[in-house]
């Protein structure tokens, strides 16, 4: 048997977990260089692409009142 699971957004659904900022655009960003791997579908909405670098999102930071987030939540702690 064979399964298949993806996970949409699954970053930030356990970024959302702890935090709650639920209606709020949140970005995950990279550990070691800091691009976004995970955009909920509000970020997605305000344009910002996959692998898209951190500074040139920054001031969505302000303006939309957007999350950002590095992964290490309990998706990825143990």
């Amino acid at each position: 048997m064979l399964a298949l699971v993806d996970g949409n957004n699954f970053y930030v659904c356990c970024e959302r977990l702890p935090a709650g900022p639920v209606g709020r655009p949140v970005v995950v960003l990279s550990n070691n260089d800091g691009c976004a791997i995970a955009r909920s579908n509000e970020a997605k909405a305000l344009g910002v692409k996959m692998a898209q670098p951190s500074f040139e999102i920054r001031h969505l930071e302000q303006e939309a009142g957007w999350s950002r987030f590095l992964p290490t939540s309990s998706c990825t702690a143990r």
